[in-house]
């Protein structure tokens, strides 16, 4: 295949599978998010309590994934991803019909890691079957369908919240019929059995290149742990508190963020033509330091709709651009191992954030914690766009393996 080659195969049944897969995934987070505020006063608890059924979500991935990843290589990308699949979507609707708050977040917790199986399989079917730059243009298009996903979805929340908390939930059986879908559309890669156990890792970590996929794990916590702690559970509190809007305003204006990461992660094939994936997420922290800045000086609601918008074109950047470059740096064989510790570090983030956010915020007060947010993430992109090359290497170009 052409190393300039962007065309996307629409009628491969396994990428078909993935992206169906892909649309499921945003009911994760997006979905619950601006649903918090009606969930934290039917249970009478805190935001920090509310902001658990974020956390819980992530936890499990944060000390799984690097198992998952080890069964996918060894076992088959396959026989992880379907059950992951069946899982989510079962947990997911169960939730609905209980009124125990602890009974929720257990089922979140074995929801969070099916989902974990989900994210890293999804990237890593994707990073097996292309190269180069088709390969960044592919991401792109999941992670636009990704994004699509949850600009949907936080509407769709808060409109269902409006009836009832246990509402938004039934929602999630929607991936029940895509794992049906995928066992009949996915297509088995061939790759290469590892080792296992402590070998295997040993062994995944020694075919990264320790500096290079360091710094792409850590942009991917930095970015993930801000982006969630501050957009998806900071700001629906912020608006509640400050602009009195109803739950379907705040999924409005979550939409209209999440949209331009769509159109931005859609363009990812392209950008990657002319800058290298480095360049790209060091442009992705400055779009969330600018926006973050309007986010925190915002005095009316279309201001602050316009920051959340420039991070989510930061978003929109990241994603693709970091699953790329780790997929050409890992060897097939461990490529599912790679991908699962940016899955961990990935949850870990998104785990973090929403706690640590609202948890400070008791101290600090949101705007603070804002102001600190876009001041670090611009710091760190502009010293990153010095520092990373500017175009596309020509192992970015070329195939990977």
């Amino acid at each position: 295949m052409a190393d300039s080659d962007v065309s996307i195969p629409w009628s491969l049944p396994s990428l078909q599978a993935v992206l169906a897969s892909t649309l499921v995934l945003p009911l994760g987070v997006p979905l619950l998010s601006p649903v918090l505020p009606v969930i934290r006063d039917a249970f009478a608890i805190t935001d920090a309590g509310a902001s658990l059924l974020i956390t819980a979500y992530f936890v499990p991935g944060i000390v799984l994934s690097p198992l998952i990843g080890l069964l996918a290589d060894r076992f088959g990308r396959k026989r992880v991803m379907i059950p992951s699949l069946l899982v989510f979507g079962v947990t997911g609707g169960l939730a609905a019909f209980t009124n125990d708050f602890g009974v929720v977040l257990l089922l979140r917790l074995v929801q969070g890691t099916a989902s974990a199986g989900v994210f890293i399989l999804t990237v890593t079917f994707i990073s097996d079957l292309f190269e180069g730059v088709q390969r960044n243009a592919v991401l792109g298009v999941n992670a636009a369908v990704l994004f699509a996903g949850a600009a949907i979805y936080p509407f769709v929340g808060g409109a269902l919240a409006a009836i009832d908390w246990h509402v938004p939930f039934l929602v999630y059986l929607l991936a029940v019929p895509v794992g049906l879908f995928a066992i009949h559309a996915l297509e088995e890669p061939a790759s290469v059995a590892p080792q296992t156990g402590p070998a295997y890792l040993r062994g995944a970590v020694d075919a990264l290149p320790v500096t290079e996929a360091g710094a792409l794990y850590g942009a991917t916590f930095l970015l993930e742990a801000i982006a969630f702690g501050t957009i998806l559970t900071a700001l629906p509190f912020v608006l509640t508190a400050d602009f009195g809007v109803a739950p379907v305003v705040i999924g409005g204006v979550l939409t209209v963020q999440t949209v331009a990461s769509a159109l931005v992660a859609l363009e990812n094939g392209r950008f990657a033509r002319r800058w290298s994936n480095h360049r790209l997420v060091a442009l992705s922290f400055l779009a969330y330091g600018v926006g973050l800045g309007l986010v925190w000086v915002g005095s009316s609601l279309l201001l602050i709709t316009v920051g959340a918008t420039v991070v989510g074109v930061g978003f929109g950047l990241a994603l693709p651009s970091v699953d790329a470059a780790i997929g050409r740096l890992a060897p097939p064989e461990y490529r599912a191992g790679a991908l699962s510790i940016r899955n961990g570090t990935t949850f870990l983030g998104r785990s973090a954030g929403p706690i640590v956010f609202t948890s400070l915020a008791i101290v600090t007060g949101y705007s603070a914690l804002l102001f600190a947010s876009g001041v670090l993430t611009l710091a760190i992109g502009a010293v990153a766009v010095v520092y990373s090359d500017g175009g596309p290497r020509r192992s970015e170009r070329s195939a990977s393996h």
